[in-house]
């Protein structure tokens, strides 16, 4: 080496270094990361037209119910004969060492439930005296009794069931799956949210957003009350012919940005314009219950013009039935810790799935009664469990609660090709850990992924030189599942 050089090079800066090397450039390096993120995405001029699956999909589209906060899994599901025995006896000290919870200190008193339960279906499904409506669908029920998580408080368990990821920035769950279906009907969002019970989940709007893929794919928030999507509507002064016209010299622009650089975020801006035009008038329509019969109305308790759970599951029938792919609805309010009787496992419990379990009943037998079911996959359950023992704070109170548990909790799935009338896995005696067949999260990602069509490790976006998926690094599909 000539030792000029040399010597220079030593004093050479990087900032010096990689300003002077032209092509390999900051600036170049950036611009080919680019490229090959855009490479990622499906070219085409409509992002949202239907695309083939890796496989045959048992499940074409997936209405989730998510109830935020976390469901009492052990006052609905999973009965416990010995919890229930050995009721006001302090925890053993073998599950509690090394332990944390979220509110819960000191050596905490067991609890067994306070409800009813017995075996409906002919699988025998336990479920107990606070899920009345339940119980009509349990041969069309498969309950996962197993379900692991790695987190204990709302938001990061939420974003992990929803993104894969305990932190925000990452696609959600229905992001993926419009990124890898597509929509069938492109005058209507691909990916809809609707929120009830007046408050967002603890994950917040990171719970349905795209995160680094084309936010084409991010979940529209529906309202059942008023105008049904925020902003879409036309100012003050603009008719349609007038918004027809800046549409269209705002697509000429953007085209010649898509020609000269490609980026995706680019085409996704061309394809929101457009479909905002479009759901002016086709979201209006979609979302006007009041259209529906009498009977109908009446089965799911839903009621024109108000915000409500049962509305919401009316109007998740008619979106998936006009060609939306995915359904998310949250429901908040399902944070059992016994701090008032709202939040009591007893009439507490009682009050909210009385508001609930009746519009979910009605969703399902609506769904099947029109032939819907057998391709449209729906999910019930929160983002983790509650304690066998009782809630720190509430120890002394008349009112019954639960902390926050993430090792096992249940949650069920009906229709989209999954088993019907099936129990999969258990938990122990006491609750505590799951005794068999375990389902972490990712596995029951990787799972509805499989249902959709999709194996999960080759439905990838790459993004900062990597190939990212919903279950990061992790996942199986849970085939006994499987129908």
């Amino acid at each position: 080496m000539n030792p000029i050089t040399h010597d220079q090079l030593q004093y050479t800066t990087r900032r010096q270094f990689l300003g002077a090397t032209g092509q390999f450039s900051l600036g170049a390096i950036a611009m080919h990361a680019m490229q090959q993120d855009a490479a990622a995405m499906p070219q085409s001029s409509n992002p949202m037209l239907p695309r083939k699956t890796h496989h045959e999909a048992k499940a074409k589209r997936v209405i989730y119910l998510h109830m935020s906060g976390a469901p009492p899994h052990l006052d609905l599901f999973d009965y416990k004969p010995e919890l229930v025995k050995r009721s006001g006896q302090d925890c053993p000290d073998s599950i509690l060492k090394g332990r944390r919870f979220a509110f819960t200190t000191g050596v905490p008193k067991l609890m067994g439930t306070p409800r009813t339960f017995a075996q409906y279906g002919k699988g025998g499904i336990w479920m107990s005296d606070a899920c009345p409506n339940f119980h009509r669908i349990a041969d069309e029920m498969c309950m996962i009794r197993s379900m692991n998580t790695d987190q204990f408080n709302h938001a990061p368990a939420e974003l992990l069931l929803f993104t894969g990821h305990a932190r925000q920035g990452r696609p959600s769950l229905g992001s993926w799956a419009t990124y890898g279906l597509g929509t069938e009907n492109q005058d209507l969002p691909g990916f809809v949210s609707l929120i009830s019970s007046g408050t967002q989940p603890s994950g917040g709007q990171g719970c349905w957003g795209s995160g680094f893929i084309p936010s084409v794919y991010q979940g529209v928030q529906c309202r059942s009350k008023g105008d049904p999507v925020l902003f879409v509507s036309d100012p003050a002064g603009m008719n349609r012919e007038m918004r027809r016209k800046t549409l269209d010299a705002l697509q000429a622009l953007n085209q010649q940005q898509v020609a000269e650089f490609g980026h995706p975020e680019t085409v996704t801006r061309i394809a929101q314009y457009e479909l905002a035009y479009r759901m002016q008038t086709s979201v209006p329509e979609v979302m006007d219950i009041s259209k529906e019969p009498p009977q109908v109305l009446e089965a799911y308790g839903a009621k024109p013009g108000e915000a409500s759970f049962a509305n919401n599951c009316l109007l998740a029938r008619r979106l998936i039935e006009q060609g939306v792919r995915f359904v998310n609805l949250f429901d908040w309010g399902w944070d059992f810790h016994g701090t008032s009787e709202g939040t009591g496992i007893t009439t507490g419990l009682t009050g909210k799935m009385a508001a609930t379990d009746k519009p979910v009943v009605a969703l399902i037998k609506d769904l099947k009664q029109r032939g819907l079911l057998d391709d449209t996959l729906v999910i019930w359950g929160g983002e983790f469990g509650r304690t066998p023992f009782r809630e720190g704070r509430t120890a002394a109170s008349k009112v019954l609660g639960r902390d926050h548990y993430p090792d096992c909790y249940s949650l069920f799935m009906v229709g989209g090709g999954v088993r019907a009338g099936y129990d999969h896995g258990s938990t122990d005696e006491l609750g505590f850990s799951v005794a068999e067949n375990k389902v972490h999260v990712h596995d029951f990602q990787a799972t509805v992924m499989h249902l959709l069509g999709f194996d999960h490790e080759r439905l990838t976006y790459r993004f900062q030189g990597r190939d990212y998926r919903l279950t990061d690094i992790h996942g199986h599909v849970v085939k006994d599942l499987l129908a």
